[in-house]
């Protein structure tokens, strides 16, 4: 329930005082901060693996020294696609204009300090801010799993009202129903009715 004070937030739909409310503010905040730093890192995981003492592989084509996943957060169209996308799409609203960047790293730092320093009209005017949230919260995630080597959350089937499969994580922050549009907040979502297994 809403009461005269509150309204959903509009990223996660749980009551809050502002459009945004302050702690999905501050997510979106501390990923643009953590972005660049991750982005530098996932170079590490760049590097060749060393493995015995001789140098020599058991096979005669050696194996990709590196995850593909690693290779496109760091390539253009990963981290750089999301936060650039955004940032260029804020100053094109803004009507700012957008730097002439030629390196990846480059567009991630500017992309980055352009959104987090103008993070408070992001939340209160942009009319995709779920949006960004959601895919701040993806690359951000995805980078500091393959750091740590931790694995990707567990996706569970839950069925919507319509009766429509859906598929959720512990921390997703909310799910639209593609069949009936319907759309449910973090713990809405959670709350629905596991799907049941269909047999093979």
């Amino acid at each position: 329930m809403y009461d005269d004070e509150t309204i959903p937030c509009a990223v996660c739909d749980k009551p809050a005082r502002e459009r945004v409310h302050r702690g999905c503010r501050e997510r979106m905040a501390e990923a643009l901060r953590q972005l660049p730093q991750l982005y530098r890192r996932l170079g590490d995981s760049l590097a060749p693996g060393r493995r015995g003492g001789d140098g020599r592989s058991g096979t005669r084509h050696a194996p990709l020294p590196c995850s593909v996943e690693t290779l496109d957060l760091r390539s253009r169209g990963g981290i750089e696609g999301v936060v650039g996308g955004w940032a260029r799409d804020l100053c094109e609203r803004e009507q700012w204009d957008v730097p002439a960047y030629q390196s990846v790293i480059a567009i991630v730092d500017w992309a980055c300090a352009i959104l987090l320093t103008n993070l408070p009209m992001i939340c209160d005017e942009h009319d995709a801010v779920k949006e960004i949230a959601q895919e701040l919260a993806h690359i951000t995630g995805q980078a500091q799993r393959i750091i740590t080597g931790e694995k990707p959350p567990r996706r569970i089937g839950v069925q919507c009202s319509c009766g429509h499969t859906l598929k959720v994580t512990l921390d997703t922050a909310g799910v639209k129903c593609p069949a009936c549009s319907t759309q449910y907040g973090h713990s809405e979502a959670l709350r629905l009715p596991l799907a049941e297994r269909r047999a093979a």
